[in-house]
């Protein structure tokens, strides 16, 4: 049972270790309130160049009885002892709780007695939805998600962000940029569905490609850490050919390999498309919980034709659903309805699978009080707008 703070009423709150931290999410509460890999102890290890502070609220937090907790990554502002504190797709709350004070507030006073200067945090609700059927109907030149009415605006979402901003918290950047996380994600609802319900949601392109890949042989087989570098070599061709950069080094995903399945054993899995013994495309996905994530995508130039990429997705989506996962997260996608953009060939891809297209209520930002953490974030936003 989850245990919320009475209005007006604030929890405690403190450092806690990363294995109460663990314990906390595998609970019957914890895990309730479905924490996403970025929020886990082990993705302190993936974020070189930051430090990291596990804390949690509840009843008795040094005793592990929790109602929520936070990954917080500090960042050193240089020249000066503050810090600037990120808490990636979190912190782990009941966002539905009517005493969001209750442990928001306790959080703040603890991180700007550790130094902290401004916030950035991550709320889990969800803003808007969109169906695949109703984008596939909005394509056309100039067009944008904003531009389309959602087939659902979640109440959650909405009143959440009315309490942020009456608290002074700022949503980050425009539609698309001041996020570093995804906004738009796209999701594949599993629960309830069968083999076949999934099968039948893919488009008439999808299925066609899935069955070419089968029939010229393509194999889609789990790898290991050692085949974390030709991973990273296709990824550098696919940054090529579709025109960006993710900006990470193969050491980055060697660490990430480690940390996250050290913590759990098969908590990221790298798989792999072989076609005549050369592997053609590689995907990762991550577990945590009944969620399921994938995670970073990449392909050879030649022999696409075998369509290597659908059947993979197709075997990670069935894994998922044979997991137990109650949605299977394709992440970030483009806000451009425009087939004449560049990105919209990400968006259309993934279209094709039946799923839906997830706005996030995004990133959040506020300064800590006193007039120089004001005088500092002022500062650190004019930074961050120049580089």
């Amino acid at each position: 049972m989850l245990v919320t703070a009475a209005p007006g009423q604030e929890m405690p709150l403190g450092p806690i270790t990363a294995e109460t931290y663990r314990s906390f999410l595998s609970s019957d509460a914890g895990s309730h309130l479905g924490a996403g890999f970025l929020q886990c102890p082990s993705w302190a290890q993936v974020k070189d160049g930051w430090q990291a502070r596990t804390v949690g609220w509840g009843p008795d937090p040094q005793a592990g009885r929790l109602s929520g907790v936070a990954l917080v990554l500090l960042r050193q502002l240089p020249g000066t002892r503050k810090y600037f504190a990120y808490l990636p797709e979190g912190p782990v709350a009941d966002w539905a709780d009517p005493g969001i004070d209750g442990w928001l507030g306790p959080l703040l006073r603890h991180l700007r007695a550790s130094g902290v200067f401004a916030v950035r945090i991550g709320p889990s609700p969800v803003y808007r939805r969109w169906s695949a059927a109703r984008l596939k109907a909005a394509t056309g030149p100039g067009r944008r998600l904003a531009d389309v009415l959602a087939t659902e605006v979640d109440p959650l979402g909405t009143t959440v962000a009315e309490r942020l901003r009456a608290r002074g918290w700022n949503r980050c950047g425009g539609e698309d940029d001041g996020d570093a996380q995804p906004r738009h994600v796209f999701r594949i609802p599993l629960t309830g569905r069968t083999q076949d319900d999934l099968w039948s949601g893919l488009n008439q392109e999808w299925r066609r490609n899935v069955r070419r890949a089968q029939r010229s042989g393509v194999e889609v087989v789990v790898g290991s850490a050692a085949d974390l570098p030709e991973f990273y070599r296709l990824l550098r061709i696919t940054e090529e050919r579709d025109g960006f950069r993710l900006g990470r080094s193969l050491q980055y995903y060697e660490r990430q390999y480690a940390a996250l399945n050290a913590e759990e054993p098969g908590r990221m899995q790298l798989y792999l498309a072989r076609h005549d013994g050369e592997i053609l495309a590689a995907h990762t996905m991550i577990r945590v919980g009944r969620r399921i994530w994938y995670q970073t995508g990449a392909s050879a130039d030649h022999r696409r034709e075998v369509r290597p990429s659908n059947l993979l997705q197709w075997r990670m989506l069935l894994d998922a659903h044979a997991l137990g996962a109650d949605v299977y997260d394709m992440r970030g996608v483009p806000s451009t309805l425009d087939p004449g953009d560049r990105p919209y060939g990400l968006l259309r891809w993934k279209l094709g699978t039946g799923g839906e297209v997830v706005e996030t209520l995004g990133e959040w930002e506020r300064p800590m009080d006193g007039t120089a953490n004001h005088a500092l974030y002022r500062a650190f936003q004019t930074y961050m707008a120049r580089r």
